[in-house]
């Protein structure tokens, strides 16, 4: 019966393991995707520096 436990211990932890570094991941990706599509909808001249 505890090796039972211990499983479900350790199936526990290395699921929330796996969460931890999934969400992270999924929220930098959406950041960089959102920043994307605003700088890809920016006319050329906003987005870069005029010569002086």
């Amino acid at each position: 019966m505890s090796r039972i436990a211990f499983l479900i211990v350790m199936m526990t932890f290395f699921a929330v393991l796996a969460l931890d570094i999934v969400v992270p991941a999924t929220v930098l990706s959406g950041m960089a995707l959102l920043n994307w599509f605003v700088l890809s909808g920016m006319p050329v001249s906003l987005t870069r520096e005029k010569a002086a």
